[in-house]
């Protein structure tokens, strides 16, 4: 079919997965155009539920932009929101019910229900926003069911996602045979298309599946199909797909070639994202397992790049990219040279079973509870993508944000930090807004958790949080203490110091 064709089956009510990734990364967005097109010029479908996992869209409207508009959504699930503005608008606005639920956790529901078990059982969400004691992952007052319970096994608690009837599932692919089947070999990730695909078959739904091709000589190499026919219900030939948006089309971003890497392919950070990337950077160890988020951590790379120690360790995305020259900004979440392409279902299990030794992640505000929001700012969604799921399983976390915000100006003078100018916003608050990381949880699992900032460094112990580190040429109480909505425990270390810098 055209994709016209293909989206006049979709009625109103309809509950409706997708995947993709920021970036233009498996969006199919010939298909959701149409599909927004004939909203706009028939009123239908409305009232759609959209599922989506990770943000899905280039922030100007493609992607999950397709169904801003009033009455053509009745219900959001959604992993990460700011790649479409408008969305966050009218979940702001109460337009529509909005829920937020861990990127992985979406995922891999998506497998469970095409799998017809009871929802996904899991730790990942225990004590966050998503855990029903808090939150149960509504956004907005308009969302008021619960599609999240808490329950216990063998005397421990897990959170049970809910499962929900899938009527259609709208992925992309890279080419299909004549029998349906789907490739994915020129795309840079699977992500969780063959999990919505699963969900929507086995639902009793559709799958409509855009692809750029109808395989050369009608074959596709059965150990390169990704999407069997018999869960293709429609296949829309898009001939003017691209692969993302940097790129009609670079091989070494799907994994088929190598490519040279020059010594200058990483963008080294500067200004306070490099003072708080290099301190960051002095906790990984050779050898280890290690995740880098989207923000301040995106630059940790550059800066080991820097250092010589590309290589001494294994890096992943959630993704599911191993190692290889890892992109940034709109293609965070891809590699050049990438060493592994894993399902982003895949890759969550992976993260939520503890197979990440370290993670670095960013961090929006932070509490003296030691927990830390990234997921709704203000009234604003934003959404925790996979920073829950890492969270929860990570051995060892390191946040990395800085002190404040709006204004803030700093300098490096030599081994040390010159705050030019305060920011007008504190981000170390009395009580986070929202809770993506719980400071509680990570002391019930033992993990280790350090908050790096361009003048200070705390670590989460028992009794609470510790200031562990300042900055030469920051004054522990004018520039940290006085600065906080809360009173930190502090190293002895750190008070006899400023008592002699005072006395001086």
């Amino acid at each position: 079919m055209d994709c016209a064709e293909a989206v006049e089956a979709i009625f109103d009510g309809a509950t409706i997965a997708l995947a993709g990734s920021g970036g233009g990364l498996l969006e199919p967005d010939a298909v959701l155009e149409k599909l927004e097109q004939r909203f706009l010029k028939t009123g239908h479908p409305r009232d759609l539920t959209v599922v989506h996992a990770l943000g899905i869209g280039d922030g100007k409207g493609s992607g999950l932009g397709r169904f801003a508009h009033a009455g053509m959504v009745k219900r959001v699930i959604g992993g990460h929101w700011s790649w479409s503005p408008a969305m966050q608008q009218m979940a702001k606005d109460d337009a529509f019910e909005a829920y937020s639920f861990p990127a992985g956790a979406i995922s891999t529901l998506l497998r469970e229900i095409g799998a017809g078990r009871p929802g996904l059982i899991t730790h990942v969400g225990l004590r966050t926003f998503v855990d029903p004691r808090i939150d149960g992952g509504k956004i907005n007052a308009r969302a008021t069911e619960d599609l999240v319970e808490l329950i216990e096994l063998d005397g421990r608690e897990y959170l049970r996602y809910k499962p929900f009837k899938v009527d259609f599932a709208i992925v992309r692919g890279s080419s299909a045979d004549a029998s349906g089947n789907v490739t994915l070999r020129r795309e840079p990730a699977d992500l969780d298309t063959y999990a919505a695909a699963l969900a929507a078959h086995n639902s009793g739904g559709h799958v409509i599946v855009q692809v750029k091709e109808r395989a050369r000589d009608g074959y596709v190499p059965a150990r390169l199909v990704r999407i069997p026919g018999i869960l293709v219900d429609t296949l829309v030939e898009v001939p003017t797909q691209v692969q993302c948006v940097v790129s009609d089309y670079d091989p070494a971003l799907s994994g088929e070639v190598l490519s040279p890497i020059d010594d200058g392919f990483y963008e080294v950070p500067t200004g306070i994202r490099h003072i708080i990337a290099a301190r960051a950077a002095d906790e990984l160890h050779e050898g280890q397992s290690a995740n880098f988020g989207f923000g301040i951590p995106g630059g940790i790379p550059g800066i080991l790049a820097t250092q010589g120690r590309l290589g001494t360790f294994w890096g992943s995305v959630e993704q599911g990219i191993h190692n290889g020259a890892m992109l940034d900004g709109p293609m965070f979440g891809t590699a050049r040279n990438a060493e592994a392409i894993l399902s982003s279902v895949d890759q969550f299990d992976f993260y939520s079973g503890g197979g990440v030794d370290i993670t670095f992640l960013g961090m929006g505000e932070m509490d003296g509870e030691g927990n830390i929001n990234v997921s709704k700012l203000g009234a604003t969604v934003v959404g925790p993508g996979g920073f829950i799921d890492i969270t929860q399983g990570a051995r060892k976390i390191v946040f990395c944000g800085s002190f404040e915000a709006k204004g803030l100006q700093v300098e490096r003078v030599g081994d040390g930090v010159n705050i030019v100018k305060p920011g007008s916003v504190g981000k170390l608050v009395e009580r986070v807004q929202h809770i993506t990381f719980s400071g509680a949880q990570a002391r019930i699992a033992g993990q280790e958790v350090l908050y790096v900032t361009e003048r200070a460094v705390f670590r989460l112990e028992p009794e609470g949080v510790r200031l562990i580190e300042v900055a030469r040429g920051v004054d522990l109480e004018r520039d940290v203490l006085a600065r906080m909505a809360f009173r930190p425990l502090v190293d002895d270390a750190l008070l006899q110091q400023s008592k002699r810098e005072t006395v001086a």
